[in-house]
């Protein structure tokens, strides 16, 4: 179900060096996603003339411009004009920033469209959506249905990319101290950089083609279907680097492909019960975090995603034949059975 929302750089930023040379050959076949700067348009209305600026922006974007006014900066029909002005006031610094991070946008379009044809590959009946940029208010995230925030939003018609999440680690808002602490802290916002914008973006894509069935489930359950959301997102964009997919630095990346044993050992040690729903551990494995307590400070949060993954990798390889939609409808439990994980 899709979602509706309450820089030139080289193919080496999105990408890792070397291409997976198990991924299809989709040169064949033809993507051209239209690109919509609702963000440019929209902070470039004349105050001084609002209300026409707002009928003219509105007749031009019929599908953004609800959501973007109702939903995102949560204005009704009452003061519409005061509160819109007020917004651009108060964010002009953001769509400015935006705009020199995102002035051309010609290279997030092109790794979407590659992206695309992967999902197209795979699911041919697949409608890709057009391409819609926001700059919204700094707090503005969207809700997935299990409940996670995302940056981005995708509706029948649309993905909406927030630019205001994508100006960079070291941008000044990001380390204001109100922020770290009420908004997004900094192991969160070290992700809000251009080159996770498409894997962010893919991730929605993801979670629309097979929701993620992780919610209300036990640990291993969620841990697998997490896995699941990551391994798609492996077929979606072969060549993308792991620390890009996961979220992890490449350093908590490297500690997990050395520590793989340990961490399975310390789960099924500590974790009499693996189809627990205990908050706290729920929490420990699966919730965002700057480290897995029970692991230490090396280990990355969210670590459950990993581990999933790697049982997913397992059980596909004991079945090469079985489709990538197939693979997506498999129970967790069966995976786990089937999987037979045991690393070293």
């Amino acid at each position: 179900m899709r979602i509706t929302a309450v820089l030139f750089l080289s193919a080496f930023i999105f990408f890792s060096c070397s291409n997976d040379n198990n991924a299809p050959d989709v040169s064949n076949i033809k993507v051209d996603i239209p690109v919509e700067r609702f963000d440019k348009d929209f902070f470039s209305i004349d105050t001084i003339g609002i209300e026409k600026g707002l009928s003219a922006i509105a007749a031009k974007y019929p599908s953004i411009f609800p959501i973007f006014i109702n939903n995102i900066l949560g204005i009704g029909d009452t003061l519409q004009k005061e509160s819109v002005m007020l917004f651009i006031r108060q964010n002009k610094f953001l769509a400015d920033s935006a705009n020199k991070v995102f002035g051309n946008i010609d290279d997030v379009k092109e790794h979407l469209e590659q992206a695309f044809r992967y999902v197209k590959y795979y699911y041919p009946d697949y409608k890709v959506p057009k391409l819609v940029t926001i700059v919204g208010p700094p707090d503005a995230f969207a809700k997935k249905a299990n409940g996670e925030l995302t940056a981005n939003f995708l509706t029948e018609e649309f993905l909406g990319l927030s630019l205001q999440f994508y100006l960079g680690s070291d941008f000044s808002l990001y380390n204001d101290p109100i922020y770290v602490a009420s908004i997004a802290p900094q192991y969160i916002s070290r992700r809000f950089d251009k080159r996770y914008i498409v894997a962010d973006a893919m991730k929605l894509i993801a979670d629309d083609i097979s929701p993620d069935k992780s919610l209300g489930k036990g640990l291993i359950e969620q841990m697998i279907e997490k896995g699941k959301q990551i391994w798609l997102l492996d077929k979606f964009m072969p060549a993308i680097h792991d620390s890009i997919k996961t979220g992890y630095t490449k350093d908590q990346l490297s500690w997990c492909k050395a520590n793989e044993g340990l961490i399975w050992n310390e789960i099924i040690t500590t974790e009499k019960d693996l189809y627990t729903k205990d908050p706290l551990t729920l929490q420990n494995y699966i919730g965002e975090a700057p480290f897995t307590q029970s692991l230490g400070p090396q280990s990355p949060g969210n670590i459950g995603q990993w581990i999933g993954w790697r049982i997913l990798k397992k059980f596909t390889e004991k079945n090469p034949s079985m489709s990538v939609a197939d693979i997506m409808k498999t129970d967790a439990r069966k995976i786990l059975e089937e999987a037979k994980y045991k690393p070293k």
